[in-house]
């Protein structure tokens, strides 16, 4: 993983907030229920969990997203492991990861192992998953990437604030590494990411959002 870490402001309580971004890490309301209905749902999930499930990543952050999806594959009693690699271009401090992951009390056992676990490469191994967060601008990183992914997370910061995450060409990467009916899932529904989705092959939906969010954006590779 890169250097250059991620600087934060606390907000509302132990949210942690993007400065380079201005942006928040994750809702305001409730970022697990958010995490579950986006992504777990968004994409199906754990109805198509088995061995050797990918998951790939646009944005780490405080790692919720991983521990969330940890959670629901040990809820669902698979056998086997899944498969979760991460693209973060600033990767959070372990001690401020372990600062967010206190809002989640849930999610506590978990989250110690990760903060832990996670080495200085990005890379974490457990009995019943695998992580691997790679540093760096994601528009480098993802095109050298050698893995495929059954299911995508795409959790960069607002498309409004964060254009670069959201591009065409970064999509149509996307779809590159995503096995066939692989799918995608993301909290915004701004016409140019779900644009940029389409072109790049996905079958796209709005489907309702969370929270305060009207909708949100599903996808399934044609």
């Amino acid at each position: 993983m890169q250097d250059q870490q991620a600087e934060l402001e606390w907000r509302d309580g132990g949210v942690p907030v993007s400065v380079r971004f201005d942006d928040p890490y994750f809702s305001l309301d409730n970022g697990l229920a958010e995490t579950r209905h986006v992504f777990v749902d968004g994409n199906d999930l754990p109805a198509r969990f088995v061995d050797g499930f990918a998951i790939a990543e646009l944005g780490f952050g405080t790692g919720l997203n991983f521990l969330t999806t940890w959670a629901a594959w040990r809820a669902a009693g698979v056998p086997g492991a899944f498969h979760f690699t991460s693209f973060e271009a600033y990767p959070m401090a372990p001690a401020d990861m372990a600062a967010a992951h206190a809002a989640f009390p849930d999610l506590a056992p978990l989250a110690l192992a990760l903060v832990e676990s996670l080495g200085a490469d990005g890379r974490a191994t457990f009995e019943d998953a695998t992580l691997e967060v790679i540093g760096g601008d994601v528009r480098e990183t993802l095109p050298g990437w050698q893995g495929q992914a059954d299911a995508w997370f795409l959790d960069g910061f607002s498309p409004a604030k964060n254009p670069e995450m959201w591009g065409a060409d970064l999509m149509a990467d996307v779809a590159r590494h995503t096995r066939p009916n692989g799918t995608a899932a993301t909290y915004t529904a701004a016409g140019f990411v779900r644009r940029g989705l389409e072109a790049a092959g996905f079958d796209v939906t709005r489907a309702p959002g969370f929270g305060r969010k009207r909708h949100m954006t599903r996808a399934v590779l044609r």
